[in-house]
């Protein structure tokens, strides 16, 4: 185990360096110049050249990356251009926000897919398996800020049950995460099916089914363990992605996460923010993964790392 976590963590720093590069790369390459929209269109041309010489912009890419890469191992993820506060410090007051939304989206998506997923799969080909992969359809096809804008409407302004958007309380957390566990919950619910309709074609269950263990006990302790496994993966994958920020539901109901951050960065070209963004939604996946890699063994003791 010790050497297979050496060998995973040197892959995961692997990725990291890999995703680091190709979006400097890319922050590089595009058109919009930071200096510019930091001095503002009537800046003159000596004002938006001081700038860039602040920045450090006026450097060769190398010596960019190669400053940028020096800072990262000391753990400084840089200045924000736009607002002149440490990237790391940013992050920070963001992160809270974004932690407790993805915790909250991926309870509801396992709440929403895991038994609509069971249960097609204990009654394939009956209208019951039908009604959930039709809903299972519409909730991965719905568009997210739809979905969202339907629960303010419905939920929030004509029913008034709770708040219309905003940070700081359960009560503002139900909406969004509601929202993150109607699309994921589509997803969890149609792989659960698949899933659970392969374990009970294995041998192992027909045997148990043979010694007449009941049901119930046959679905519990045989075919929901190994049917789990797939469904670790893409919490592991959620873990991620909802760390890097969900850019639209935040925006509709106002939820002050890493995603809103991003799209603000964006849109001035905030290069320092946007690699911290990104590099801490590359570390959160390759973290998720891992974590879910831990826990395949305690599902299945035949799996076994060596």
């Amino acid at each position: 185990m010790a050497h297979y976590l050496l060998v995973r963590l040197g892959q995961a720093a692997l990725v990291l360096l890999g995703i680091i590069v190709l979006t400097f790369l890319l922050t590089y390459l595009v058109p919009a110049d930071p200096a510019r929209m930091i001095a503002g269109q009537s800046a003159t041309v000596e004002t938006v050249a001081r700038i860039r010489h602040e920045l450090g912009l006026d450097q060769s890419l190398p010596v960019q990356f190669g400053r940028y890469l020096s800072h990262i191992v000391r753990g400084d993820l840089g200045r924000s251009y736009a607002q002149k506060v440490d990237v790391g410090e940013l992050l920070r007051s963001r992160l809270p926000a974004t932690v407790e939304l993805m915790v909250a989206g991926i309870l509801f998506e396992l709440l929403i897919g895991l038994p609509a997923g069971v249960l097609a799969a204990l009654r394939r080909n009956t209208w019951l398996d039908q009604v959930v992969m039709v809903g299972a359809f519409l909730g991965v096809s719905a568009p997210q800020f739809a979905v969202g804008l339907m629960l303010l409407y419905l939920v929030a302004f004509k029913l008034q049950i709770l708040p219309l958007g905003g940070y700081g309380s359960v009560a503002h957390l139900i909406l969004p995460a509601a929202t993150l566990g109607i699309a994921g919950g589509g997803w969890y619910a149609r792989v659960m099916r698949s899933s659970v309709v392969e374990v009970l074609t294995q041998d192992y269950v027909r045997t148990a089914r043979a010694k007449g263990l009941p049901p119930s006990g046959v679905v519990l302790k045989h075919v929901l363990r190994n049917a789990a496994l797939p469904v670790v993966t893409m919490v592991g994958l959620d873990f991620g992605t909802f760390m890097g920020g969900v850019v639209v539901v935040e925006s509709v109901f106002g939820w002050p996460g890493v995603g809103q951050l991003a799209w603000q960065a964006i849109q001035i070209v905030d290069i320092p923010v946007i690699m911290g963004v990104v590099i801490t939604s590359a570390l959160a996946i390759v973290t998720g993964n891992l974590l879910a890699d831990l826990v395949y063994p305690l599902l299945d003791p035949k799996i076994r790392y060596q």
